[in-house]
């Protein structure tokens, strides 16, 4: 699919298409389909280029403590992977896993480099898109070292139903438990305690590795001194 037939209007590329669409960063762009459970980047992989998601889900992880996977964050439709570790870095810090069968657009390092030398509003929008980023991370670092596990349990579902979304009443990703736990920064059964502990008070309901939020203000409401849960 061309840049212009896109539909990602979130996308930092399509915002500047107009500037953007007869550069190499347009012309040379790759389209790439990774399969459920496929890993596209990886940490320590040296930077040749961004990708950015056209179609599917995606969980980005780093290695902690004793090889253990971090999840830092998940991704959608129109949202950049790799861009930690661009300009800055000359490896990934991160890696990458299609949490379903996914589409990716990928521009090369040198054509984003040259992309943002000649087009002002673009260097800008991207210098904004990086603000932002920081202000997110730096936020929610305060944030997560001053929750309980059951707050931190709590966010992460709130961060889920923001980011997927709601299909039939339950959130539209399938994830492990153990997923949840890398992504809230506690283990795995821990997270199992607080699921059936939420259960138990109709906060939340489960089928299988499907979760539904039965009542999302009273979750909001267990977070709500924290002022976290407007970050998608």
């Amino acid at each position: 699919m061309s840049c212009k037939a896109c539909e990602n209007h979130n996308c930092l590329i399509k915002r500047n298409l107009s500037a953007l669409e007869n550069s190499k960063l347009a012309i040379e762009k790759n389209n790439l389909r990774c399969k459920k459970g496929q890993q596209f980047t990886i940490e320590g992989a040296p930077v040749n280029g961004l990708f950015f998601i056209l179609k599917g889900k995606v969980k980005v992880f780093r290695t902690g403590i004793n090889g253990r996977e971090q999840i830092v964050r998940f991704a959608k439709d129109g949202e950049i992977i790799g861009h930690r570790g661009f300009g800055t870095e000359e490896h990934y810090p991160i890696g990458a896993i299609a949490l379903e069968d996914t589409t990716l657009c990928y521009f090369s390092k040198n054509n984003l480099q040259q992309a943002l030398l000649s087009n002002p509003k673009f260097a800008y929008d991207f210098m904004l898109f990086y603000a932002n980023e920081l202000n997110r991370s730096e936020s929610k670092v305060k944030t997560i070292s001053q929750m309980t596990v059951r707050e931190r349990v709590i966010d992460t579902l709130l961060y889920i139903n923001r980011k997927f979304g709601d299909n039939k009443g339950f959130l539209d990703v399938f994830l492990s438990r153990r997923e949840y736990a890398e992504y809230a920064g506690t283990t795995e059964e821990q997270v199992i305690r607080v699921f059936s502990a939420l259960k138990k008070e109709n906060l939340i309901v489960t089928r299988g590795k499907k979760i539904g939020i039965v009542d999302l203000e009273l979750l909001k409401n267990e977070i709500s001194e924290h002022n976290f849960y407007f970050d998608s």
